[in-house]
């Protein structure tokens, strides 16, 4: 790996996972894996095997120049000094911009180029007849050797290994670093885990920080009696509310905006992520007959196929939205009155309690499947990406919980409008389900690692029929923590679904139900400021280190909290209203014509206040401006070079006849 400028060891970044053989059995022939160490050091990586307790590993470093022939073959585009993205050349490695801890891979780069070394150690000699214990494995010609031992069953996995220097500096300057709050290393966290998990660490920071206004607010409104001015402070503080949200979220494309010039990704905010802006076309480095013979293929049967499959993919799209609409309404809604309405009508706190537990029981199972089935319709749609199904996924799936976590709140408080109830929900929502959610995502890995652990112990004791004294490999280690996954889809998703969802359904609670309790906001701000250091304990002592993800925004997730604004406008105005009537006489019309008035004026306010502060900065609208003129001109005076000499071939081969 190289930082600053200076080459410095290889780490060791990769895994692969063997069975483990008596070293006294006697092996005839060319031995599987003694043929797959020989061939990674034929394509220049560095093998390191390590014996464990049921396994044998294989630890994998690969030198820089090896990482950037593999990068050049990949025809890897990362960014120059003229800020366009162009092909990686090992040749020209001082025009392309390094990352901003001074390497020259991020950690997403580095995975791709390690996954085409290993998987492109392919048979360039003749069939070979491997061995393994009593196996046969037949190397063919042109076959990759790896993909034939996963697909016989030899090689177990292939996992990332945490680099040990790097975590123990993260956890010093950002797990354990309990007294700067909010400030977390950002650049270090992008360089270790990828640009989008340093996203959501950006996020979750940024909105912590902002909490600390409402929560100071609300905390004031709990602590202080204001009397009859009570019901003029809740107006204000929702409507300073709705301006804090609308502006926290535009404040955030800024510094998202911000992120991907620091992170040398070219992204226009707003633009869809398949389109990098100012990003050029391969043609524009061709000659001009090969753009000619492009242009004189077949337009026609080429738009019909794009106009097919954009029909057909919306189509697929719009019948699998329905799907889950239909199912949330037919299903899970009468479920959710139900349960809503018994705790409503049960007067004894013992039988509410167990009311919720076979509630909470049951919401899993029914949750469980709905995701099971998002997950199938997600996989029929064509989508660009993986990035764009993982969107279509988390829009469905939210569907889920939305009316799971709302539906019994918006029945205490709009059908029944009993307060006490509401507020009695949301503290168990925003205390105790918080903190048992926090305590089981960090205990199960543990607990699940342990488990492992003392499995692997036992099974060596038995085998060496005494006590074991001997030494746990690291790697191993590594190998039986559990990896960063959602708890839907490990195919679409990672952990970070869990970690997002877990954030928007706490801005729904503490916005639309912020008029009935407005220390909820406290809550949610010591939450956040605990949810920071263990999420960041998590991912490095629980977990495996994550297969990167390079989007670099958060997606859907703005989507839906944009959506919860407009709901939470829509929930206070109604609450407003059952507030100021006291008596219990609400009366329709007057009561719709005060909500429909305060909505309209919200609304009002949120679209002013979404246009007062721009979108991206204006240093980095002006670098990218910049960049995109350099590289115009220099393509301009390129493509006049290639015509110039053209136009004197054409001359000299005019003159010669």
């Amino acid at each position: 790996m190289e930082r600053h400028g200076v080459e410095e060891d290889p780490v060791f970044e990769i895994g692969i996972v063997v069975p483990k053989r008596d070293d006294k059995q006697e092996i005839d022939g060319h031995d599987c894996i003694e043929v797959l160490v020989e061939e990674f050091r034929k394509m220049g990586l560095i093998v390191e095997r390590v014996i464990g307790l049921q396994n044998e590993f294989l630890k994998l470093a690969a030198p820089i120049k090896i990482l950037g022939k593999a990068a050049a073959e990949l025809q890897l585009k990362k960014q120059t000094h003229i800020g366009v993205d162009l092909q990686f050349e090992w040749d020209e490695i001082e025009a392309f911009i390094r990352q901003p801890d001074g390497s020259l891979f991020s950690w997403h780069e580095r995975l791709l180029c390690y996954r085409h070394i290993l998987y492109g150690t392919v048979n360039a000699d003749k069939p070979i007849m491997l061995n393994f214990d009593s196996e046969k494995v037949y190397w063919e010609l042109g076959e990759s050797l790896l993909r034939k031992l996963e697909s016989e069953g030899i090689v177990k996995e292939v996992f990332p290994l945490h680099d040990d220097t790097m975590r123990k500096q993260l956890l010093r300057s950002w797990a354990l670093n309990w007294w700067d709050f909010t400030k977390q290393p950002i650049d270090e966290i992008c360089s270790y885990y990828g640009m989008k998990i340093a996203t959501y660490f950006t996020f979750l920071g940024m909105y912590t920080r902002w909490l600390l206004f409402p929560a100071a607010f609300g905390l004031i409104l709990h602590l202080i009696d204001f009397g009859s001015l009570q019901l003029l402070v809740l107006p204000v503080f929702f409507v300073s509310l709705v301006m804090w949200a609308v502006l926290f979220f535009q404040f955030w494309k800024r510094k998202n905006s911000a992120l991907l010039a620091r992170w040398q990704v070219n992204q226009a905010p707003g633009a869809g992520r398949e389109f990098k802006a100012f990003e050029l076309e391969w043609s524009w480095y061709q000659c001009p007959s090969e753009l000619m013979k492009k242009q004189g293929s077949d337009k026609i049967t080429e738009k019909e196929v794009y106009q097919r499959e954009e029909w057909f993919g919306r189509f697929m799209r719009y019948r699998n939205d329905f799907v889950v609409i239909l199912s949330i309404i037919c299903l899970q809604l009468p479920f959710e009155l139900a349960y809503a309405h018994l705790y409503e009508v049960i007067r004894s706190d013992l039988l509410k309690f167990g009311l919720t537990v076979v509630y909470l029981l049951a919401i899993q199972y029914f949750t469980k499947i709905g995701g099971k089935m998002a997950v199938k319709l997600v996989k029929r749609e064509t989508s660009k990406n993986v990035e764009y199904r993982a969107d279509s996924l988390v829009y469905k799936v939210f569907g889920l919980y939305f009316m799971q976590s709302y539906v019994g709140l918006f029945y205490h408080a709009l059908l029944h409008r009993n307060i006490m109830n509401l507020r009695q929900v949301l503290i168990q929502r925003l205390i105790f389900s918080e903190v048992l959610e926090n305590l089981l995502e960090n205990s199960i890995p543990y607990l699940k690692y342990s488990f492992k652990k003392y499995r692997a112990v036992r099974i060596k004791r038995k085998g060496e029929k005494g006590s074991f004294t001997g030494k746990f490999p690291r790697v191993e280690k590594e190998y039986l923590k559990p990896a960063y996954s959602a708890s839907i889809s490990q195919e679409l998703e990672d952990g970070l679904f869990d970690d997002f969802l877990e954030l928007a359904l706490q801005f729904g609670m503490i916005m639309m139900f912020a008029c009935a309790f407005p220390l909820a906001f406290t809550f949610a701000t010591l939450n956040n400021i605990t949810e920071i250091r263990t999420d960041a304990l998590k991912l490095l002592v629980m977990l495996r280190r994550p297969i990167p993800r390079r989007d670099a925004t958060i997606g859907a997730w703005l989507n839906i909290f944009q959506f919860l604004i407009v709901m939470s406008i829509c929930s206070n105005c109604v609450l407003l209203v059952c507030l100021y009537d006291r008596e219990g006489e609400w009366n329709i019309s007057p009561g719709l014509a005060a909500i429909l008035l305060m909505e309209h004026g919200l609304l009002l306010i949120k679209f002013l206040f979404s246009h007062i502060v721009p979108e991206e900065p204006a240093w980095v609208r002006a670098n990218r401006m910049k960049n995109a003129t350099h590289a115009q001109n220099m393509c301009s005076k390129e493509l006049l070079r290639t015509i110039s000499g053209g136009q004197k071939m054409f001359k000299e081969l005019e003159k010669n006849e």
